[in-house]
């Protein structure tokens, strides 16, 4: 498969069959993926790999209980990592001065380059990989869970292993290029334009809307998944967890 086709094809994959994953295809596959850009090569960032099974019983409940968890021949969960550089300053006469929402937003992109590398490299090596987008909703019971020390913040998880059935040709739909791709400006799209690019989406998805008796796809983003209630509160609870760790 070329490159290209490659990411076209791509697609979360949340169904694992028993198959393990050894120590050390794990941590060369990390390797890999800890080569991937960073702000100036202070690599503010660690992750944490689960594999045992009563400790992904424990992590479980802060994801939901999302099967993918539990199934998942590990999971691993990205952090944003200032103690050890921190730690490494003092050490060497230099006072950091990193307790500041700029370096937060560093070690927040920072760490997401790290997972979306390690994702890529998994994928390449006949993985399946899943994001978990509850990381930062529940993130005070993972920290407790993993023992997470002062500065270290979790940012996201990956769940990964061997898919349970054939990788599928065909990646997930996106929008069409030309409605993320802006030259030289943004240029703003008409709401014709618009409702035609999420058309394809709004087919495929006339089940949700009909179940939970929306009138709109919408709508069932804006008031079943990502209700303003619930990302005010979630907000609030990753922002107290930031402000307890010096940010």
């Amino acid at each position: 498969m070329e490159r290209q086709e490659y990411f076209l094809n791509r697609h979360t994959v949340r169904s694992y069959s028993d198959a393990a994953i050894s120590d050390d295809i794990l941590a060369r596959m990390i390797e890999a993926a800890s080569h991937a850009p960073n702000t100036g090569n202070m690599q503010w960032y660690s992750v944490i790999v689960t594999k045992d099974a009563g400790q992904k019983k424990r992590l479980a409940p802060a994801h939901f209980n999302q099967p993918t968890v539990e199934s998942a021949a590990a999971v691993l969960t990205f952090c944003i990592d200032l103690s050890r550089f921190e730690k490494w300053c003092r050490a060497s006469d230099a006072e950091p001065g990193f307790e500041n929402f700029q370096s937060f937003i560093a070690a927040m992109i920072d760490t997401s380059l790290f997972a979306q590398q390690f994702c890529t490299v998994a994928e390449m090596n006949g993985y399946g990989t899943c994001y978990l987008g509850t990381t930062t909703y529940n993130a005070p019971q993972i920290a407790e869970v993993l023992k997470l020390p002062h500065r270290v913040v979790p940012v996201t998880t990956v769940t990964v292993g061997i898919p349970a059935n054939d990788m599928q040709e065909g990646g997930t739909w996106r929008l069409p290029v030309e409605a993320i791709m802006h030259s030289e400006a943004y240029t703003e799209p008409s709401e014709a334009q618009i409702k035609e690019w999420y058309a394809p989406l709004e087919h495929d998805s006339q089940h949700f809307v009909d179940e939970n008796d929306k009138s709109s796809l919408a709508q069932v983003f804006t008031d079943v998944r990502y209700p303003r209630a619930s990302a005010e509160y979630f907000s609030q609870v990753y922002h107290n967890l930031l402000k307890e760790n010096g940010f």
